[in-house]
């Protein structure tokens, strides 16, 4: 059919038609094309907005990154104290190394002396290696260095712990930017340069992960004032040691009774997913804790131990029958369980990842908790006969 045909044609159909159905005819036609052109510039759009949310999110994140650079300094399994000369190393071993032996019973440390000018201290109590290194400082200050007195400054640097970790907590809070927490909890922020995860110092990971956080929380206009906070108090929970339950279930019942704001007790308890995201500031708060826990060289242990300790967990999730595949990630923290369909059902899924999380809890070594999540796939699979 040539067009002038085509043409006849319509207008054979048209002169059949009402004026408004000629016309609904003609808007329906033109809709059609418009629909065409406005569904092609709307996936181009979408194109364009992806490109542009992806390569803004990665500045926000490198910016906010870049915040995170922190001059806090913490120690890990040594501390160092410099001597001014031979005649106080001397001094500190004490005749027949009377003194060393003295300061490393009141103490609890050991003391290493070399060839240079520096003692080490070696605990992998960090408490213990502050007092130490504290009073090792006064002695050598003193020159009175005889095991009475050794005894007599260690207790005195012992009973002074609570004005030091006072004075820490508030290097830690203004580092953040926070100036008007309550006594008590700045005392406990204190600890946290004399506590680990994986590694990584507290105190050095909570100023990194504050400067993180705000930075995010600025950028894209959430209350920075609540991501401060709940960075800063996120892992408050690991510091308390007087009571059971895991570091967020702790935390949350610390910020409740000082009376901070729900909001913020809000962050810490859904710092690590174990609740719904109840607010923009909850996730900048995880997103910061993950950014700083998971960057490269932030975490360390030694290698055979973590592989042991991996293995473990695997290998006392697979004891139960139905179990195909159990994978262990983040450290141990999150395990995932893939089941047989046709050994367990739903309604053992259940029960199945409750009595491995029971039997994980007295037979596997971790830190913190550990996550079970069993999966049961279930698949129908048909193939086409040959041509």
């Amino acid at each position: 059919m040539n067009i002038q045909d085509e043409y006849k044609e319509k207008l054979a159909k048209v002169a059949k038609l009402t004026v408004d159905e000629a016309k609904k005819a003609l808007l329906d036609e033109v809709q059609k094309e418009l629909t065409g052109e406005i569904a092609k510039k709307i996936r181009a759009a979408e194109e364009k907005i992806k490109e542009e949310v992806h390569e803004k999110s990665l500045d926000i994140l490198l910016d906010a990154m870049k915040q995170g650079a922190t001059g806090y300094v913490a120690e890990y399994t040594v501390s160092s104290v410099t001597v001014p000369n031979e005649d106080a190393k001397g001094r500190i071993i004490g005749a027949g190394g009377r003194n060393i032996r003295t300061f490393e019973k009141e103490a609890g440390v050991e003391i290493e002396i070399d060839e240079t000018n520096d003692i080490r201290l070696s605990s992998f109590d960090a408490v213990r290696r502050e007092i130490a290194k504290r009073a090792l400082e006064i002695l050598i200050k003193d020159a009175r260095i005889q095991p009475s007195r050794i005894e007599e400054v260690i207790r005195q640097v012992k009973a002074s712990m609570e004005d030091v970790l006072l004075e820490e907590g508030k290097k830690i809070t203004h580092e953040c930017g926070v100036y008007n927490l309550p006594v008590e909890l700045m005392r406990l922020i204190g600890r946290f340069r004399f506590r680990t995860s994986y590694g990584q110092n507290l105190g050095i990971h909570t100023i990194e992960e504050t400067k993180m956080g705000i930075a995010i929380a600025q950028e894209v206009g959430a209350n920075a004032d609540v991501v401060r906070l709940g960075c800063l108090l996120h892992d408050v929970g690991k510091i308390v040691t007087d009571e059971e339950g895991n570091h967020i279930e702790l935390g949350v019942n610390l910020l409740k009774k000082y009376g901070l704001p729900k909001e913020v007790i809000a962050c810490v308890a859904e710092h690590h997913e174990d609740r719904p995201f109840s607010s923009n500031e909850s996730v900048i708060v995880w997103m910061a804790d993950a950014i700083s826990g998971s960057r490269p060289g932030a975490r360390y242990e030694p290698h055979e131990g973590y592989i042991k300790r991996m293995s473990k967990i695997e290998e006392v999730s697979k004891g139960f029958p139905g179990v195909d595949q159990v994978f262990a990630f983040q450290a141990g923290r999150d395990v995932r369980v893939i089941v047989n369909p046709d050994e367990v059902d739903d309604d053992k899924l259940t029960v199945l990842a409750h009595d491995i999380a029971r039997k994980l809890e007295k037979e596997a070594e971790y830190a913190g908790q550990i996550k079970v999540s069993v999966i049961r796939e279930v698949r129908a699979t048909e193939t086409t006969s040959a041509k």
